[in-house]
């Protein structure tokens, strides 16, 4: 079997190859509105928060870093939005876009691409409905993140999308929307305790877990009571054979009710469900609607500040690596009125513009702090940390495990890898991707807080299959193809730094390897690339988001 197994995949491996080196480049977006609609409102939106910043930094005295190599910024895009470095066909298709505002073009040619809808319903899934299976047999997680992925392929508003998951009645194969009921059943009791913690953790970015049990510790406008009140809400929703439905009460003294333990050997009791109540902002309910419809009509309600400052810091935490407020689940009470900060600058125009997730991206991409160097000339302890405060420096934050893989995946193909490239690719990728991660560990759902590496985490970058696979010199491979087509050394380290970095090696850096390359034989000089290769990987460049 083997025998016949193993040119099998060489041939499957050869017409990938072929198909891949055929693929015409992705086109640009042209549609005429759209590029009306960056000249203008995105122009605006990003001067607006320049303004902002630029007004902090003149308070405190300090002075931005410089601005980052075009290159180095397209790096970040592409990490922060598909969890990979750019392809060196795209690097090549960008050097030579000699049009202006290139950047905000290939943004906008990033948010168009499936590999961003994927990516980036899998991070907001986190926050919705963990990262656990559940019970596979009334929840769905692959659905609702494919769910999620169409809605953010379509631009479906941001506020439209939270109301559809809290609101949303029918199967969860059939309505994927209602996974986000379902992920809160454990042991066939809908756990309405959880579905509350997670609306207020993930909607309002705010932590109520603790107001369970007692008044919130630190918070004193949050009363035990309010968070039976959120549990309220969903007191009505019922997890039957159908789906999900809103059970139909009749008489005054009817009341949904919930399972409850009163200790390890008691058995189940039941207990009335509290009475729905929200916390603050009453006149924001509806008069209409079922009791679902009237909460998530509350929590994206115009005047929620805390609906939109929740998303905007998830966003900025995504595409920087830092949320504006960490942690992104426990955010502090908004500030006063007529004192904004960052992310109400950014939450007021994320809501003028129709809660639209792309908009927000382009906002923050196109602003000055996203396109500053990560390093500062400053060399005072209170000034550096000023100048990280207030993102007058881009911040130096560590790679997530996925995209530490998908670089190393990407990075040994010449071609892009994505909905495109052929069968053979794509599960190479799904199946490395998913072994490597489990191997590194999962970050969950806490994957935007501060990471430090480990010695196990940076062996197995040094010695996995993958990094063997991927720096292999062969006819499919980058470290082989590149080894055959540049026309001398040069430009053999120059390719690998680009594809890995995303930059040109620095003249030491260019000279070390150039005296390993000088004068060997065809086959010493593939091992010096895959050397070359494998150092680039293990470097700690690499793995951060520069």
């Amino acid at each position: 079997m083997k025998r016949i197994l193993a040119p099998l995949l060489v041939v499957l491996g050869v017409f990938a190859l072929c198909f891949a080196a055929v693929r015409p480049p992705q086109g640009l977006e042209t549609n005429p509105a759209v590029v009306a609609a960056f000249d203008g409102e995105l122009a605006g939106s990003a001067s607006t928060v320049d303004e902002f910043l630029e007004a902090q930094w003149q308070t405190e005295g300090l002075a931005p870093a410089a601005e980052a190599d075009e290159l180095q910024v397209l790096r970040r895009l592409a990490l922060s939005l598909m969890g990979t470095v750019p392809s060196l066909e795209e690097l090549r298709q960008f050097e030579s876009d000699e049009a202006p505002d290139r950047l905000e073009r290939w943004t906008l040619r990033y948010l168009q691409d499936d590999r961003f809808a994927d990516y980036f319903a899998e991070r907001l899934a986190r926050s919705f409905v963990g990262v656990e299976g559940g019970q596979f047999v009334i929840f769905r997680r692959d659905r609702f993140v494919a769910w999620l992925a169409e809605q953010l392929r379509q631009n479906t508003p941001y506020d439209q999308m939270i109301r559809e998951m809290v609101a949303s009645e029918g199967l969860w194969t059939g309505e994927p929307a209602s996974n986000f009921i379902t992920s809160a059943v454990a042991d066939g009791n809908l756990d309405h305790n959880k579905l509350a913690a997670r609306s207020a953790r993930a909607f309002l970015g705010q932590s109520i877990d603790c107001a369970q049990c007692h008044d919130h510790p630190f918070n004193a406008n949050l009363k035990q009571e309010d968070f039976a009140g959120l549990a309220g809400q969903f007191g009505r929703v019922e997890v039957a054979a159908l789906g999900v439905h809103e059970m139909s009460m009749s008489g005054s003294d009817a009341k949904p009710r919930m399972k409850k333990k009163n200790n390890a050997e008691e058995d189940e009791a039941e207990e009335p469900i509290p009475d729905p109540v929200v916390p603050f902002g009453q006149d924001w309910l509806p008069g209409d609607g079922t009791t679902r419809q009237k909460f998530a009509a509350w929590l994206t309600h115009s005047e929620n500040r805390r609906f939109e400052r929740a998303i905007t810091n998830r966003v900025w935490g995504l595409m920087f690596g830092r949320p504006c407020v960490d942690p992104v689940d426990d955010m502090p009470d908004p500030p006063p009125a007529g004192q904004p900060d960052l992310l109400d600058v950014l939450g007021t125009d994320f809501r003028q513009h129709g809660y639209d997730l792309r908009h927000l991206i382009q906002t923050i991409s196109a602003s000055r702090a996203f396109r500053l160097e990560s390093t500062h000339p400053a060399t005072d302890s209170a000034e550096l940390a000023a100048v990280e405060e207030t993102w007058a420096v881009f911040p130096l934050t560590r790679l997530r495990p996925e995209q530490i893989i998908g670089s190393i995946i990407q990075a040994s193909w010449v071609q892009t890898v994505d909905q495109n490239s052929h069968l053979f690719v794509r599960f190479q990728r799904f199946t490395k991707e998913n072994d490597f991660i489990k191997e590194y560990g999962d970050l969950g759902d806490q994957e935007l807080d501060e990471q430090t590496g480990t010695i196990p985490q940076a062996l197995l970058r040094m010695n996995s299959d993958v990094t063997r696979d991927a720096i292999k010199s062969d006819m499919m491979s980058t470290s082989g193809r590149i080894a055959g087509m540049c026309r001398d050394d040069e430009s053999i380290v120059d390719t690998a730094y680009l594809i890995c970095f995303c930059r040109q090696p620095t003249p030491p850096e260019r000279d070390h390897f150039l005296a390993q390359l000088s004068g060997v034989s065809k086959n010493e000089k593939n091992r010096v690339v895959e050397d070359l290769f494998w150092a680039l990987f293990n470097s700690p460049e690499f793995s951060w988001n520069h």
